[in-house]
C-alpha cells in the first residue's frame, strides 16, 4: 500500500502541473488542462468521501457534486464537450480528436474508482492521462508532436497491460459475495432516505429521487409481493427445468438505482434459499443521463482492436475464473429488475466515432463467442437459471403511479388461467406443419414459419407453455422453428429493441436465414443496414431465426395502449403482447440436450435447428451470442393460421383477435376496454 501511495503522491502532483502548463498550442493545451481539471475534481470527491462526506454532508451538497461529475456530458454542455468526438475531432484534428475523446471517455470512467475506493485503479488512470500528455509535451518542445498511432499505442498498452487487473475484479464480483460494494449500501443503508442514491458515483437524476420517495410510500405488503414475485419466479425456474438449486451458493442481482427496498426483501427471500447476492457493476444502472454520449462511446474498442488483444483478453478471462472457479460453479444465475419509461432516444450515427472496420467486426464477434464459451466453462448453462421481472420509473410521466399498480397486477396474473388457455393452442399447433402470418393495415408481413415435425404426438410437443417463471410476467408459447422452408418478410411500423427505436422495420427470411433487412431511421439505405447490422445483427453477416411465439398477454396490450405506453414497455413485457420472431440463438442455447417438459408431461422436442445442431461438432458457428425479440402487435396483425400436412387450416388469430376454440379469455381485456 505504501507503495501504491507514493505513486498516487506523485501522479497527482503531475496532474496539477498538467492542468496549468502550457505546450503553446491553444487547442492541446484546452484539452489535457480540462481533462486534468477534471481529474482533479475526482480527487476533491476522493477525498470527501474519504471524510464521510456521504453521511455527513447536507444532501444539497451531495446533488451539487454528482452533477458537477457528469455535467460536460449533460445534453446542454456535450456539443462542446471533448467527450463528444464529432467535438474533439473538429477541436484536435481528425489524427488526435477521435483517440482523445475515447481517453476522455476512459477517465471519466474512473468515477467508479473513486466511490468504490480502489485507490490503485486510479493512479493507474492518472499515469495513463500523464504519459499521453507527455507524449506531446515532448513532441512540442522539440516541434514535432507525436503521430496519432502513438497515442493509439498507449492506450492499447494500457488496456492489455491491465486487462488480469480489471478482469479478475468483473469475475470476482460476479461469483464472489464478500466485500460487495453494492450489497452494502442495500443492506445498511437508509433506504426511505434518497441519500444513499448517492453512494454509488452513479447519475443520479430526479427520476431516481422520486422511485426512491414512491418506493419509500409502498405498504409493506406490497414491497413482499413484488420481491416474493421477483424470488419465487427465480426458484420455479430451477424447478420446473429439473435444476438442483439446492448445489448454488450466489445469485446475481441486476438492478437501476431506487429499488433497493424491494432488492432488501429479495436478499432475505435468496438467503432462504441459501443464496447470498453478489452484484457486478456493470449489471446496475445509475440515472440516464446521455444516451448519446453512451452510443458515441460503445465501440471504442476498435480503436486498437486486433487479433493479439483479443487473445490477451481471453487468456485472462480464463485465468480469472480459474482463480474463482468454485465460487463460479456455485453462481446460481442473474435475478434481473428491468425499468421502462425513459425518454425515448432517436441515435445519432457520427462519422466522428469509432467504429468497427470489417475485419474487426469479424474479430469482435469471435471475441465475444469466445468470451461466452468459456464463461460457460465455469458457470455452467445445464446448471443455472435466471428470472427478470420490470417496472416503471417516474419519467414515463403522470401515468406513472396508475402504470406501476397496472404492472404488479401483470406481473401477478392468474399463473393457472394462462396456462390452460395456451395449452389449446399449443395443442393447435402442434397438428401444424407451418404456420401462415400476414400483416395487416400497413404492416408487409408475409411469412410462412416452418414447424418440427412430431413423432410421437402422444408423448411429445413443438411448444413451450410459458407462464410466470424466468419471464415475469405470464403470456407467450414459443418454439424453435424449423430454418429450411421458413421464408417471407417480418414487418413492423415502429418496435423498441435493446432501448433503440426502429422504423419502419423490415426483415426477409430465406431458409430461415436473414437475407435482406431494412428500416425508415435516417436518411440513406446505407445508414439504415449499419443501423441494423450493429444492434440487431451484432455484426453477424446473418442470423437464423431462432423463435417463433405468440404472445397472449392481452391485459398488458391493452393497458399499454390506454395509459398511451406502447412504445415504452420493455421488451419483457412487450414479446407477450403479440406474435413475436427472435433472431438469433434459440430460447434453449446451449441448453438443448436437457430434457424438458411441459405442465401436461409432454417433452418439448422443438429446441433446436440446423444452426444449433452444429455444436455436435463443434462448430464455433452453432451460436451467435445474441437473441432479439420482434413483437407484431395485434392491431397490425391480419392473420395467424396453423397449417396442416393436408392443407386444412386453423385459424389461431384473424385481425387481431383470438378466434381458436378455448382462447375465448384472451379476448375479454380487449371487451373491457370497448366498455
Amino acid at each position: 500500500m505504501e507503495v501504491i501511495r507514493e505513486r498516487f503522491d506523485l501522479a497527482l502532483e503531475r496532474i496539477r502541473q498538467i492542468s496549468m502548463e502550457s505546450m503553446e498550442n491553444q487547442a492541446l493545451d484546452d484539452y489535457f488542462q480540462s481533462v486534468a481539471k477534471f481529474i482533479l475534481l475526482l480527487e476533491d470527491n476522493r477525498r470527501f468521501i474519504e471524510r464521510g462526506g456521504l453521511q455527513t454532508a447536507p444532501i444539497e451538497e451531495l446533488r451539487q457534486r454528482n452533477a458537477a461529475l457528469y455535467a460536460d456530458v449533460m445534453p446542454d454542455r456535450y456539443e462542446n464537450s471533448y467527450a463528444n468526438p464529432t467535438y474533439a475531432v473538429a477541436a484536435l484534428g481528425e489524427e488526435y480528436g477521435q483517440s482523445l475523446s475515447v481517453l476522455y471517455a476512459e477517465i471519466r470512467r474512473m468515477i467508479s474508482y473513486i466511490y468504490r475506493g480502489m485507490l490503485e485503479d486510479f493512479v493507474i488512470g492518472m499515469e495513463l492521462f500523464s504519459e499521453v500528455h507527455a507524449a506531446f509535451a515532448y513532441g512540442a518542445s522539440e516541434g514535432d508532436l507525436p503521430a496519432g498511432d502513438r497515442i493509439r499505442d498507449i492506450l492499447y498498452w494500457y488496456s492489455s497491460d491491465y486487462a488480469d487487473r480489471k478482469t479478475l475484479d468483473r469475475v470476482r464480483q460476479m461469483v464472489c459475495p464478500e466485500d460487495n460494494f453494492q450489497v452494502d449500501i442495500i443492506e445498511n443503508s437508509d433506504l426511505n432516505d434518497v441519500r444513499y442514491l448517492y453512494f454509488y458515483g452513479l447519475y443520479v437524476g430526479e427520476n431516481e429521487e422520486q422511485t426512491v420517495k414512491f418506493m419509500a410510500g409502498l405498504p409493506e405488503e406490497t414491497i413482499a409481493l413484488m420481491a416474493d414475485t421477483y424470488t419465487e419466479g427465480y426458484r420455479i425456474g430451477f424447478e420446473v427445468t429439473g435444476k438442483d438449486l439446492s448445489k448454488k451458493t450466489s445469485v446475481m442481482l441486476a438492478y437501476h438505482i431506487g429499488f433497493e427496498r424491494m432488492l432488501r426483501a429479495a436478499i432475505d427471500n435468496f438467503a432462504k434459499l441459501n443464496l447470498a447476492p453478489v452484484i457486478w457493476g456493470g449489471y446496475v444502472d445509475g440515472g440516464v443521463y446521455n444516451r448519446q454520449y453512451e452510443y458515441d462511446h460503445k465501440d471504442d474498442i476498435a480503436l486498437f482492436l486486433d487479433r493479439n488483444y483479443m487473445n490477451r483478453r481471453l487468456e485472462v478471462l480464463r485465468t480469472a475464473f480459474e482463480q474463482y472457479k468454485t465460487e463460479a460453479n456455485g453462481h446460481a444465475g442473474p435475478a434481473v429488475i428491468e425499468t421502462f419509461g425513459e425518454a425515448e432516444f432517436d441515435p445519432v450515427n457520427k462519422k466522428e466515432r469509432v467504429t468497427f472496420t470489417e475485419e474487426q467486426n469479424k474479430l469482435y464477434v469471435e471475441l465475444l463467442s469466445k468470451n461466452g464459451a468459456i464463461t460457460r466453462e465455469y458457470i455452467i448453462p445445464e446448471e443455472r437459471s435466471f428470472t427478470i421481472i420490470a417496472f416503471p420509473v417516474p419519467e414515463v410521466g403522470e401515468v406513472f403511479e396508475e402504470l406501476f399498480r397496472e404492472t404488479i397486477r401483470l406481473n401477478t396474473l392468474d399463473y393457472m388461467l394462462y396456462r390452460n388457455v395456451q395449452q389449446k393452442l399449443i395443442d393447435a399447433l402442434d397438428q401444424a406443419d407451418y404456420c401462415e402470418l400476414k400483416g395487416m393495415g400497413g404492416n408487409r408481413t408475409d411469412l410462412k414459419v416452418n414447424l418440427w415435425k412430431l413423432k410421437d404426438p402422444a408423448k411429445e410437443t413443438i411448444f413451450e407453455n410459458c407462464v410466470a417463471d424466468v419471464n415475469i410476467p405470464v403470456g407467450e408459447v414459443f418454439t424453435s422453428p424449423v430454418l429450411e422452408g421458413t421464408n417471407g418478410v417480418l414487418h413492423v411500423t415502429k418496435v423498441f429493441l435493446n432501448g433503440l427505436e426502429y422504423r419502419d422495420l423490415s426483415i426477409t427470411f430465406a431458409d430461415g436465414k436473414i437475407s435482406d433487412y431494412s428500416c425508415g431511421n435516417f436518411e440513406t439505405e446505407e445508414e439504415n443496414r449499419n443501423f441494423i447490422r450493429e444492434n440487431i445483427l451484432f455484426r453477424h453477416d446473418t442470423l437464423p431465426l431462432g423463435e417463433f411465439a405468440i404472445g397472449t398477454n392481452t391485459t398488458a396490450y391493452v393497458m399499454a395502449r390506454r395509459l398511451g405506453v406502447e412504445a415504452k414497455l420493455p421488451i419483457l413485457i412487450a414479446e407477450k403482447t403479440g406474435p413475436h420472431f427472435a433472431v438469433g440463438d434459440t430460447c434453449y442455447s446451449h441448453t438443448e440436450d436437457m430434457r424438458v417438459y411441459n405442465p401436461d408431461g409432454k417433452e418439448i422436442v422443438a429446441k433446436d435447428n440446423s444452426v444449433s445442431l452444429l455444436r455436435r461438432n463443434d462448430d464455433p458457428n452453432a451460436y451467435f451470442n445474441c437473441h432479439t425479440d420482434i413483437t407484431i402487435p395485434y392491431d397490425e396483425l391480419g392473420e395467424l393460421t396453423a397449417v396442416r400436412k393436408d392443407g386444412s387450416r386453423i385459424v389461431i388469430i384473424e385481425k387481431g383477435r383470438f378466434v381458436l376454440p378455448g382462447t375465448e379469455p384472451l379476448n375479454e381485456a380487449f371487451d373491457d376496454r370497448k366498455n
